[in-house]
């Protein structure tokens, strides 16, 4: 029984995906390289980047040290790249801060390619980091995870894993931005938060694991932003719907009210794309034809 009921919630959560998606990874011979920085090192430093907070960057960090155990280089030289990197994202120069400013060529356009196809750099990365360290398994804490059955076709459990890999890299990518906290309520126990995306899901392919299509959203929170209930403004205030402002339930009163034309915590990596917020409050927001 627990089996058919991890199968039927499977075919639910996640939609049919062609196997084939899944990209082919193989580890270069220089991916131990100690001279110049090569592009397979960039993207796994880009990748774990992407995942951590930005105060986390730094050569004590037990990811960032593990990471350059596998790929040849000092802990210090990681974060360097890793801040390095930063100083292309819009998010931190943007606040004043500049990383260390080096990016090089190469930096660039790992972060390029990595914009214009996050899936499969996500999943390419994760992989190459387990071949490269068989102790990198990606953790359950996923919103949507469900149990998989020992008999489940070859091809069906590598949708579900490859699944597992995109949320994980997601929820990561758009808790750490957000500093593990609610962007509306300031609440930061992990257990209740949602990596909650701004552009559906099943709307937008390319941007699903685009951290900057990602809010960091209590779970309450993410429930009436899916629903169209709240949304933001263009300079990221608080909308609340007519019907939500209009009801008289003591817990919206409590909760949802005092956060109208409040501005939201914004991200220290990774700002939302104002046009993803604005397909929202045109196609997902309740109250999105008077606007």
């Amino acid at each position: 029984m627990v089996k058919v009921i991890a199968k039927l919630m499977a075919s639910v959560i996640f939609p049919k995906e062609s196997a084939d998606a899944v990209p082919a990874v193989f580890v270069p011979k220089k991916i131990m390289a100690t001279g110049l920085w090569t592009k397979e090192q960039i993207k796994l430093a880009f990748h774990l980047y992407c995942q951590l907070p930005y105060g986390r960057i730094h050569g004590r960090n037990p990811e960032i040290m593990a990471l350059a155990k596998v790929i040849g280089r000092t802990a210090d030289a990681v974060a360097m790249k890793m801040l390095n990197i930063a100083s292309i994202d819009p998010a931190i120069t943007s606040s004043g801060r500049a990383g260390l400013g080096n990016a090089s060529a190469l930096d660039r356009a790992v972060w390029d390619e990595f914009h214009a196809d996050w899936e499969r750099l996500a999943i390419e990365c994760q992989l190459l980091r387990q071949q490269l360290d068989k102790t990198a398994i990606v953790e359950s804490e996923l919103e949507n995870d469900v149990l998989i059955p020992d008999d489940f076709t070859a091809e069906t459990r590598q949708v579900l894993t490859t699944q597992r890999i995109k949320q994980h890299f997601f929820r990561r990518a758009v808790l750490s931005s957000y500093r593990g906290r609610c962007c509306m309520s300031g609440l930061s126990d992990t257990r209740l938060l949602i990596a909650s995306h701004i552009v559906p899901w099943s709307a937008d392919k390319a941007n699903r694991l685009n951290p900057s299509n990602g809010l960091c959203l209590s779970a309450i929170h993410d429930r009436a932003f899916d629903k169209g209930l709240i949304s933001l403004t263009e300079d990221w205030r608080v909308l609340l719907s007519n019907e939500l402002r209009q009801r008289e339930d003591a817990f919206v009163k409590a909760v949802f009210l005092p956060l109208e034309n409040q501005p939201i915590e914004m991200p220290e990596k990774f700002k939302p794309n104002d046009q993803f917020m604005s397909h929202h409050r045109a196609s997902v927001f309740l109250d999105g034809a008077r606007i």
